[in-house]
């Protein structure tokens, strides 16, 4: 079915609308294991980089608390690296939504 393929697409392109919510919602809400499959991949994927930057900031925190030098700039590298992580996840998210979209239907019914 033509709408199995495009709701597993969705599920990649919310990225842009809603990147926790509308995947988790579809993993359990349809009953299709290929879309499942879909939704679970997308919403890890999004997850990606939210721990990068509670990473970074855990990071940070340990570091004031024992007083290392140095490691001032720390939440700007974190920054940096999770913007640069985040257009990386962006740009995979679309290409697995168009590679899904391509995908013959077969396995979607």
């Amino acid at each position: 079915m033509e709408g199995n393929k495009l709701l597993a697409a969705l599920c990649y392109f919310s990225v842009f609308f809603a990147p926790f919510l509308f995947p988790i919602i579809v993993y359990f809400v349809t009953k299709h294991e290929r879309v499942k499959e879909h939704a679970k991949k997308s919403f890890l994927s999004h997850l990606i980089p939210i721990a990068i930057v509670v990473a970074t900031g855990g990071l940070f925190m340990i570091f004031a608390i024992t007083g290392v030098d140095g490691w001032i700039g720390l939440p700007f590298i974190g920054i940096v690296i999770g913007g640069i992580v985040h257009v990386v996840v962006i740009v995979w998210n679309i290409i697995k939504g168009v590679q899904v979209l391509q995908q013959s239907g077969g396995m979607y019914e």
